[in-house]
């Protein structure tokens, strides 16, 4: 199957992928491209800015949620329909999950779906010693990458590193000057939110007018239409649930959605139906929900306004729909919310504790989570400031150095934690969640 593709990726975070990116997908857009977009790794919030862009939600390619198989079909089926698609790289180009490996890395999806990869080096504070890093990464193993673009570079140095580059065998794609007025804030999980940059649009397509100058748009689509053709076997589904409806809570608060889980929920008979804490006041009428996570914290006083919301999300629950919640959304299920400034909101009341801002990173990175009561499992990732006095114990953490711990709340109808978990790493982890709801639609006929 010929699918069109190129990855950006750059030897350390903080080089400028997102923001390079987020200019390349609105050059090409602007240019009338039809064009897919991906995020290395499980983060929510770049595939937002790239959703932006191109007016269709991004997806996450990440090579430890799934095989390489899956992860090729994940790409293929994103990537439907479009004439081009550009993968965003996650932290070094080369660093996995554990510090010895590249697996789940950059690299290592570049290599399991054949991709070629232009690699961004931040030259702040540099000029020709960004060549032996060019040579390093070329030399270090054997890879895809295919061209470079440097960022932070004047012109003047460009037209003097590019032909030694070049001389490695890549192309030099071109430069990114100094762009101060269009930089994307940060907050602690990564980027702020799309909806809260100021004038996003006309910033981007004002990066891509500087990109379409300084970069040779032509050869990133040239080298796209060069890569192999992709192969990979569909994953079986069952489509056991037909006419389930299952709620999922989507609006500013509630947003980090992988929307991969969304799809194999429809695969197997689900209809999805959005629904928001912040401005509806009741839940839909619906055989289950879905609470993701996001940013509840800068929401809490209106949901803590939204008492009606709160109310029928308690008596459902407690009257036995089934709810998976994480993180964000685990948050909302508490009976307070404390923000960083000491700041106390009533939530659901579901779980009886509160959780609070710790200020500092809790936890971090991949794990394999199992219960220990059925041996249920499914992998996914932790990334949160705040902790909770009831994290739950019902499953089991471990991460790919082996250290683990207890969390998740697990009743038989409720799954709740701060974990992250992605449903194509196990299917029986949304088959069991989709049974619950049969279960319960089933009591009320």
């Amino acid at each position: 199957m010929n699918r069109p593709r190129f990855m950006i990726a750059a030897p350390a975070s903080g080089s400028g992928k997102t923001l390079v990116t987020c200019g390349v997908l609105q050059a090409l857009v602007n240019r009338g491209i039809r064009t897919a977009s991906f995020k290395c790794g499980p983060d929510y919030i770049d595939p937002m800015f790239h959703s932006r862009i191109i007016g269709t939600r991004s997806k996450n390619l990440d090579a430890f949620f799934t095989d390489e198989d899956a992860l090729r079909y994940l790409f293929a089926k994103g990537s439907e329909g479009c004439e081009i698609s550009v993968i965003e790289g996650v932290m070094g180009f080369y660093d996995g999950f554990k510090i010895d490996s590249s697996e789940a890395s950059s690299y290592d999806v570049s290599m399991k779906t054949g991709t070629p990869v232009v690699l961004l080096i931040d030259c702040r504070g540099a000029s020709l010693s960004v060549l032996p890093v060019l040579k390093g990464f070329l030399g270090f193993r054997k890879n895809n990458i295919k061209g470079v673009i440097f960022n932070r570079m004047s012109k003047r140095v460009f037209e003097t590193i590019a032909p030694e580059a070049e001389r490695m065998g890549v192309k030099a794609i071109g430069y990114v000057p100094k762009v101060s007025d269009l930089v994307l804030e940060s907050r602690h999980l990564g980027l702020v939110l799309p909806s809260e940059v100021m004038d996003l649009k006309d910033k981007l397509n004002r990066l891509a007018a500087v990109l379409e100058d300084t970069l040779d748009i032509d050869s990133l689509i040239e080298m796209a239409s060069e890569a192999p053709d992709l192969t990979y076997a569909v994953p079986e589904v069952p489509r056991a649930f037909e006419g389930l409806r299952i709620g999922v809570a989507d609006d500013e608060a509630f947003c980090f959605i992988y929307e991969d889980n969304m799809d194999i929920l429809r695969r197997m008979g689900a209809e999805i139906v959005p629904f928001s804490p912040l401005a509806d006041s009741h839940l839909p009428d619906v055989d289950g929900i879905i609470l993701p996570g996001g940013y509840p914290e800068l929401h809490a006083a209106r949901l803590q306004d939204n008492e009606s919301m709160r109310a029928d999300i308690r008596t459902k629950l407690e009257g036995g729909l089934p709810c998976m919640a994480e993180c964000g959304g685990f948050m909302y299920l508490h009976s307070l919310m404390t923000d960083r400034e000491g700041n106390t909101y009533r939530m659901c009341g579901v779980f009886d504790g509160n959780s609070e801002n710790t200020n500092k990173l809790v936890r971090f990175g991949y794990a394999t989570f199992r219960s220990e009561k059925t041996g249920l499992w499914c992998k996914g990732h932790e990334f949160h400031y705040w902790e909770s006095d009831t994290c739950g114990d019902d499953w089991t953490a471990t991460k790919p150095t082996g250290a683990s711990y207890r969390c998740i709340h697990d009743d038989g109808r409720v799954i709740a934690g701060f974990p992250h978990l992605y449903y194509y790493s196990n299917k029986e982890l949304p088959m069991e969640f989709l049974r619950r709801c049969q279960s319960y639609r089933n009591r009320r006929a």
